[in-house]
């Protein structure tokens, strides 16, 4: 019983940590897996990371998707933008394509040249804002750059950091843009889950709900902390974590 809690700590903390940086949570987790076997880890306890991720997120900008009315332009965006990953993840997710992908040196490389990348995009002071400079020809921008996410090692908030980055929106708004895209991709990620679950004889147990709320805790303290934390300070720190990361993982496979 300890030995599963621990387990889904763990896991909450992979989920909820790397999920909002841009350090690519699927990197971590090939590590980890790599180190340790997980007897705990299973489809429901997944969905139940990115419900605990998803509802964190949902909680930390609640006064903004709440505020319909001042901000319907905003969340027209995010909606808009978040459809080519939706088609995109379905079609790969459907054909199976999406697990081929998950592979040691893909992840690896990707880890690594969009590392660079993102480095590359936030050597320039830039200031656009969300409130004046977010429209239609921008979220599509970024939106394209979003389906590389579903390659594993790229990072779904690094890649749309980086786009909005290359587009000259300041650090701040640069996150905030990726995280309210993330709203739309967790929705998508658990439905896809709980659409197989369906097809399945689970059982629910205390674990579900600890990994639901440890990674809600998780999710939510890093979104917050590296808001503060990014309007201070460049990306260069998770540049060089990717760099070590992908190194590590250069080793194990070469």
């Amino acid at each position: 019983m300890l030995e599963n809690i621990i387990e889904v700590l763990l896991l909450s903390a992979i989920q909820g940590v790397s999920e909002f940086l841009p350090i690519s949570s699927s990197a971590h987790l090939i590590l980890v897996s790599s180190l340790y076997e997980f007897k705990s880890s299973s489809l429901l306890i997944d969905i139940s990371l990115h419900l605990g991720s998803l509802f964190a997120i949902l909680y930390y900008f609640r006064m903004d998707l709440l505020d319909v009315k001042n901000n319907k332009r905003l969340l027209s965006l995010i909606v808009v933008g978040s459809i080519p990953l939706i088609i995109f993840g379905y079609v790969l997710y459907s054909t199976g394509i999406i697990y081929e992908l998950r592979n040691v040196k893909i992840i690896a490389w990707t880890t690594l040249i969009f590392g660079i990348i993102l480095y590359i995009a936030d050597r320039n002071r830039f200031d656009k804002k969300i409130s004046s400079n977010l429209n239609f020809q921008s979220i599509l921008f970024i939106s394209v750059f979003q389906i590389l996410s579903l390659i594993p090692g790229v990072s779904r908030a690094g890649i749309t950091i980086t786009a909005a980055r290359i587009l000259k929106f300041n650090r701040l708004d640069s996150s905030k843009i990726s995280f309210l895209l993330s709203i739309p991709a967790l929705s998508g990620a658990s439905f896809l889950g709980l659409k197989d679950i369906f097809y399945q004889s689970v059982e629910f147990n205390y674990l579900v709900f600890i990994a639901i709320f440890t990674s809600f805790v998780f999710s939510f303290v890093t979104v917050k902390f590296f808001l503060i934390y990014i309007n201070k300070f460049s990306m260069n720190v998770f540049v060089a974590y990717r760099i070590i990361i992908a190194l590590i993982l250069f080793s194990v496979i070469y």
